[in-house]
C-alpha cells in the first residue's frame, strides 16, 4: 500500500489511478478504507483515493505531538490532497463527518464538490451512543479496554453501538481489521483516544457548522431512514445549510450506506457527479 508522509506523520493510501475524475474518501472510527470495498468496484471510470486517516484504524502511529481532534485531521485530510496533487476533487464521507471543517480554515480549495453520507453533523459529535465510548477512552486504559471488549460477540454485536451501524452485519473479518491496529499498538492507541476525545463544546460545534454555509459548490447528502446514530432531521438541515445542497435518502440501512446500500449509493454518487460535470473516463477496448 503506498503512503506518505504528512506533517503529523505518515498515512496510508489506496489509489485506483486512472484518468477520471477523483473521488477521495473519508471513513469513520476506528476503520480504514475497506469501509468502502463494495462501492469503489461500481465506480468505473473515476479515480478513487482512500487515506487511512489516524482515527484509530490506521497502521503506523502518528507523530506523538500530532493535532488529531477533529479540525487537525481535517487539517491533514487537506494536506493529503494537496501534497498528493489531485486537483479538484470530490470529497466523499460517511460515519465521520469532520472533513466538511475544511471550510473553516479555507483548505477547501481543492474541493469540486462533497458528498456527505451519513454522517456526524452540526453538534453530533461523537453521534450520541458513541459518546459513551468516547468518555471511556479519555481514561488511562480506556482504548485498550474497548479493544477488548470488542473480542465479545455480545458486545461487538450490540445494537446501541457498532452492531447499529449497519443492518446487514459488519463481517468479523473486516472489523477485526479495523481494530487491529490499536490492539497491538500502544501509540496507535494514543492516537485513538486523542481523536475520539477531539470534538469541542456543543456551542463551537453548532458555531463552525453556520460557517460551512460558505461553502458554494454542489453538496450532495445522502441519509439513511433507519439510522441510529445520525438523526434524520440532519438531513434535511443539512442539505439546506449549504447553498447547492441536494438530498437523497436511503430506505433499508443505517449508518453504513456502503455497507448496507452499495449498489444504490454508488449509483445515486454516479448520477450526481455526472450532472455537476464530473464526467467518468472509461476506458475504451
Amino acid at each position: 500500500m503506498p503512503r506518505i508522509e504528512l506533517s503529523s506523520g505518515p498515512i496510508d493510501y489506496q489509489d485506483t489511478g486512472g484518468a477520471g475524475p477523483v473521488l477521495v474518501f473519508g471513513h469513520g472510527l476506528p476503520m480504514n478504507e475497506t469501509q468502502w470495498r463494495k462501492v469503489v468496484p461500481l465506480l468505473d471510470g473515476y479515480r478513487c483515493v482512500l487515506p487511512t486517516l489516524p482515527l484509530g484504524g490506521h497502521r503506523q502511529p502518528m507523530h506523538p505531538d500530532a493535532d488529531l481532534s477533529q479540525r487537525g485531521v481535517a487539517r491533514l485530510l487537506g494536506e493529503f490532497i494537496e501534497r498528493l496533487g489531485l486537483g479538484r476533487v470530490t470529497l466523499v464521507l460517511n460515519d465521520w463527518g469532520g472533513g466538511q471543517f475544511l471550510v473553516l480554515d479555507g483548505h477547501d480549495q481543492h474541493l469540486a464538490r462533497m458528498v456527505l453520507v451519513a454522517c456526524e453533523a452540526f453538534d453530533n459529535f461523537p453521534p450520541g451512543p458513541a459518546k459513551a465510548l468516547a468518555r471511556v477512552c479519555g481514561i488511562p486504559g480506556g482504548v485498550r479496554l474497548v479493544t477488548r471488549l470488542m473480542r465479545v460477540p455480545a458486545f461487538r454485536r450490540s445494537r446501541g453501538g457498532y452492531g447499529g451501524m449497519s443492518l446487514r452485519g459488519i463481517p468479523d473479518e473486516i472489523m477485526d481489521d479495523w481494530f487491529a491496529p490499536a490492539t497491538r499498538s500502544r501509540a496507535v492507541r494514543r492516537d485513538f483516544a486523542k481523536f475520539a476525545t477531539g470534538a469541542p463544546d456543543r456551542e463551537t460545534l453548532l458555531a463552525w457548522s453556520e460557517r460551512l454555509r460558505d461553502f458554494d459548490r454542489p453538496v450532495l447528502v445522502v441519509w439513511a431512514t433507519e439510522d441510529r446514530l445520525m438523526p434524520r432531521e440532519h438531513g434535511p438541515r443539512l442539505a439546506e445549510l449549504y447553498p447547492q445542497g441536494r438530498l437523497i435518502e436511503i430506505s433499508d440501512s443505517s449508518t453504513l450506506i456502503p455497507e448496507d446500500q452499495p449498489e444504490q449509493l454508488a449509483r445515486v454518487l454516479t448520477d450526481f457527479l455526472i450532472q455537476t460535470g464530473a464526467e467518468p473516463i472509461r476506458h475504451v477496448s
